[in-house]
């Protein structure tokens, strides 16, 4: 399982609707990205690839069901708190660190909200 908590929200981070993307980032973030993503901080890693197909994505009280995952999606996520997570159908190649996930909406987020990867 992996777990963190949503410390900060980009301005533009939410305007993503349309297109139903979630941007991730760790606190590390550089500047000219803090603007358009979510940025939250681990609390609980305990998977060595916690992101697989079939698995769950839960914010809050949200579930979601992993469609698909990035070669690089995992590594991403470890190593810099990056992801972007799509809830709606992959259309063609997936990029390496992308993540499909339905229901196709975009999850309701806002500081302090939980972000879980379980199987």
């Amino acid at each position: 399982m992996y777990k963190s908590i949503v410390k900060e929200i980009g301005e533009l981070a939410l305007s993503f609707e349309e297109e139903k993307i979630m941007i991730l980032f760790g606190p590390q973030t550089p500047e000219g990205l803090r603007d358009v993503a979510v940025i939250h901080e681990v609390k609980e890693d305990q998977s060595e690839n916690p992101i697989q197909e079939g698995h769950t994505l839960k914010v809050d009280d949200q579930e979601f069901s992993i469609t698909a995952v990035g070669s690089a999606a995992n590594n991403n996520l470890k190593e810099l708190g990056h992801i972007s997570i799509y809830f709606n159908e992959p259309n063609g190649e997936i990029l390496p660190g992308a993540v499909f996930a339905s229901p196709y909406e975009l999850p309701r987020v806002k500081n302090g909200s939980v972000i879980e990867f379980k199987s």
